[in-house]
């Protein structure tokens, strides 16, 4: 049987009989097996060869099916290291403000969703951000109530840090007044921030859910995403939230779905919970601090716009060492969410206190991971390196808040801002790099972060696009402790992506940078080029362990 790419999507069973043979050809592999590789054979839910064309045709009557790529190219899926699964199906189904320029807008479209939904509980909503707008502050709580004619609204912003709320929310939450974080007209962080997203999920039906995981892994797959680190916890989603998801995940008909959960371990006996609920660690957002935009991210020096205040710290040194040396005893990964130096100090001061208990060779096996460590010093930035520690990132948090001009540099001031996100220098030291969104607070757009990485916006930070997409792909694999797949070589796992794309180049960061592997003869694999302004590759298929979980239709 022979087919071209693209072609629709098909049910596939998950659990076939007898494995599918399938022979892919006539397109580029990206694979640093051959890096002149145009033809792949998958055999079940593995890799069995790749190699070029010409051996292709000792393969051909052998196999269930032959894919003719048609100069297509094939890479690895992408694994996107921290979503927010429901919260980013919900951004897509629901009331979405993430391109919202200003207060007047964002009122009149809170306005019209209000009026569409006469039946929801609870109005939800996410994505908006005062930074840019000209008013230049957020919607008040009287403004809201006007807007949803007195009903619950919960809206977050763009960071899911804080959120502002309607009256009527506030009345579903006894004494949310006196926990830390309420404001009488601003925007809540803090306990008051979780103890109302609490009520608000809690009022999600069971149908609501389901469509909202349901859409957000559908647009995963249709982005050639094949695994998503779903990064949960009490503080940001239920139990019965996680425990949904990872089953829907397991049905075989999108991504994968690894799961983490925020939850502190002091004893084997909360390690044992954490794995009950079917996460691989006690990590993801484990809240060390908040976020910049909201001003909660925990610095050593105060705020450049906020000059008697230096963010909110959540878990300390002491905290931190017990975590992991718990984990580590257990054999669980901890992690935590850092963004500011602050609380990046404190997470490096609490993994190095907890190696001097265990020993440095332990720590840094159970590869701990830490997300976002946006605020490094060469101090910390030495820690991550001898302790082995993950550094999840996202690289679109630079491209849409970095810049002289950005928010960043409105909270820290330019000198401060200028030293975010320093990818180049992680790598350089040896530090492990798994790249993400953290959708819904930028979008899963797996090239555009891949892109945003090379074309970091304070220049010095930025890495190759194969480091980055090796970072995108393999990184996150390793960063669960798979050093086997996230790569197109014999043995792995089949989870690859069909794309649509211009020329494939070497690219480096910036002209500065030697570019000696951009000669073909060097035996690089190339990638597409992701110059800004070039249109980004268009994902035609999507196969995870060798099924499809995503075909572009009518192309």
């Amino acid at each position: 049987m022979s087919e071209h790419i693209p072609a629709p999507a098909r049910q596939h069973d998950p659990h076939p009989a007898q494995p599918r043979t399938v022979l892919l050809r006539g397109g580029e592999v990206h694979s640093p097996a051959d890096p002149f590789a145009t033809a792949m054979v998958v055999e079940g839910d593995r890799i069995a060869w790749v190699g070029e064309e010409g051996a292709a045709d000792s393969f051909a009557d052998g196999v269930d099916e032959v894919v003719q790529l048609d100069g297509a190219l094939v890479t690895p899926a992408f694994t996107d290291a921290h979503v927010h699964t429901t919260a980013t199906g919900l951004a897509l189904t629901g009331l979405d403000l993430s391109a919202v320029g200003t207060l007047a807008d964002a009122l009149a479209r809170i306005r019209a969703y209000a009026d569409a939904r006469p039946s929801d509980r609870v109005l939800l909503g996410h994505g908006w951000d005062t930074s840019a707008w000209p008013e230049g502050r957020a919607p008040s709580r009287t403004e809201l109530d006007a807007a949803t004619g007195g009903r619950p609204l919960y809206l977050t912003r763009v960071d899911v840090h804080s959120a502002v709320v309607t009256t009527a929310l506030l009345d579903l939450v006894p004494g949310i007044r006196d926990r830390s974080g309420f404001h009488p007209d601003a925007p809540l962080t803090g306990d008051a921030h979780h103890a109302v997203r609490r009520a608000a999920y809690a009022t999600l039906t069971l149908a609501q859910r389901a469509e909202a995981q349901a859409a957000a892994l559908a647009r995963a797959a249709s982005l050639g995403i094949g695994s998503l680190h779903e990064c949960a916890g009490p503080e940001i989603s239920g139990e019965d939230d996680f425990t949904a998801l990872l089953a829907l995940a397991r049905q075989g008909n999108g991504p994968r779905v690894v799961g983490y959960w925020a939850e502190t371990v002091a004893s084997a006996k909360d390690a044992e919970r954490i794995r009950e609920l079917g996460a691989i660690g006690a990590a993801g957002d484990l809240f060390v601090d908040g976020s910049l935009g909201s001003h909660t991210a925990h610095l050593h020096a105060p705020y450049a716009d906020s000059p008697s205040h230096t963010g909110t710290a959540h878990l300390d040194t002491d905290v931190v060492a017990a975590h992991v040396a718990a984990c580590t005893e257990a054999g669980l990964q901890a992690g935590f969410h850092a963004i500011g130096d602050a609380a990046i100090s404190s997470v490096v001061d609490g993994v190095r206190a907890a190696a001097e208990r265990l020993g440095t060779a332990r720590i840094r096996a159970a590869r701990h991971r830490v997300e976002h460590a946006e605020m490094l010093t060469e101090a910390t930035l030495a820690g991550f390196a001898d302790l082995a520690l993950t550094a999840s990132v996202q690289p679109a948090f630079d491209a849409a808040w970095g810049g002289p001009d950005g928010m960043y540099a409105a909270r820290l001031g330019a000198e401060r801002a200028a030293t975010l996100n320093p990818y180049a220098a992680l790598l350089k030291a040896g530090v492990p790099l798994a790249l993400g969104s953290d959708s819904p607070v930028t979008p899963l757009d797996p090239w555009g972060t891949v892109r945003a990485a090379v074309f970091h916006r304070t220049r010095a930070h930025g890495i190759s696009a194969r480091a980055a997409f090796t970072a995108h792909t393999r990184g996150g694999w390793r960063a669960i402790g798979r050093d086997d797949a996230g790569v197109l070589v014999p043995g792995a796992p089949a989870d690859y992506a069909v794309w649509r794309t211009g020329e494939l180049v070497v690219q480096a960061p910036d002209e500065r940078v030697e570019r000696w592997s951009t000669d073909p003869r060097s035996g690089t694999p190339g990638l597409p080029d992701l110059t800004p302004g070039r249109d980004l590759p268009v994902c035609l298929r999507t196969v995870v362990g060798g099924r499809t979980v995503f075909g572009r239709p009518n192309e």
